[in-house]
């Protein structure tokens, strides 16, 4: 879906001169490609980032050119190109996390039977790094860096947790979006519930990005505040309160799993 205002932009950087404004222009539209799957026009293009079109056609073809943005026959439509993917996928796999949290995701998996994932806290959202299926058919998706917002996720509520009230506000707008009737909207209700994280170490995202899935999340404390978290998704319909007792037991068990694997970083 493409948004009726401009892009924000990094004031410093547009101060830089016409080399780092150029690039800048790139990595906004490589972002706004990224967020939005499918071909957008140029004239879908233009009123999101607000550039000149001339000097957007002549980026985004540019852009095409090298392959990091992809058109359709008729030239007129534009998507994310197959470069990107191999800059992301590079990230994965050079990420030292991710490959230190590797046996411990196949154990939480493998003891749960239920979706695990780990998240990074990226501003106001977490990016899933990495993923382990559900053993049971009915299973949610969430692929490998997909972005959501992190007031609607357990991810995003263990890492949020570990920032001050404070640190929150300002990270955060003061109306959320709400992705179900279960999201948070008001950040100080969401505060309300940070604290009763802190307190019981681990989130509880009930409903609040998926109608009909409950999620548990739990920070990684190599850092301080933590940047990355890992979860247990679970449907409702599945859910008992023996079994969340359950996951619950095998993910404070992971964080301390995934603490020792890196202590070195």
């Amino acid at each position: 879906m493409a948004q009726s205002s401009p892009l924000p932009r990094p004031g410093a950087a547009d101060a830089g001169g016409a080399q780092v404004k150029s690039a800048v222009r790139t990595v906004e539209l490589l972002e706004y490609f990224a967020g939005r799957p499918g071909m957008h026009s140029l004239a879908e293009v233009q009123e999101a980032v607000g550039y000149p079109k001339s000097s957007l056609y002549m980026l985004l073809r540019t852009l095409v050119e090298l392959g990091w943005v992809e058109t359709e026959s008729t030239g007129t439509r534009y998507g994310i190109g197959v470069r990107a993917l191999l800059v992301g996928t590079s990230y994965i796999d050079g990420d030292e996390v991710v490959a230190a949290a590797k046996a411990t995701l196949d154990r939480l998996a493998d003891d749960t039977t239920e979706t695990i994932h780990l998240a990074r806290l990226d501003g106001a959202d977490v990016i899933y790094l990495a993923t382990r299926q559900s053993q049971h058919y009915l299973r949610p998706f969430t692929r490998v860096g997909r972005r959501l917002p992190a007031h609607s996720t357990s991810l995003g509520k263990a890492l949020l947790a570990t920032y001050t009230d404070e640190e929150v506000r300002k990270l955060l707008p003061a109306r959320l979006e709400p992705l179900t009737e279960h999201s948070h909207t008001d950040v100080e209700a969401l505060i309300e519930d940070l604290h009763a994280i802190r307190e019981r170490g681990y989130s509880v995202d009930a409903e609040e990005n998926t109608v009909g899935l409950r999620c548990f999340g739990i920070a990684i404390p190599y850092r301080n505040p933590a940047r990355d978290a890992v979860s247990c998704s679970v449907p409702v319909a599945r859910l008992t309160p023996g079994r969340e007792q359950m996951i619950r037991d095998a993910l404070f068990d992971a964080r301390d799993r995934l603490t020792l694997a890196t202590r070195h970083l």
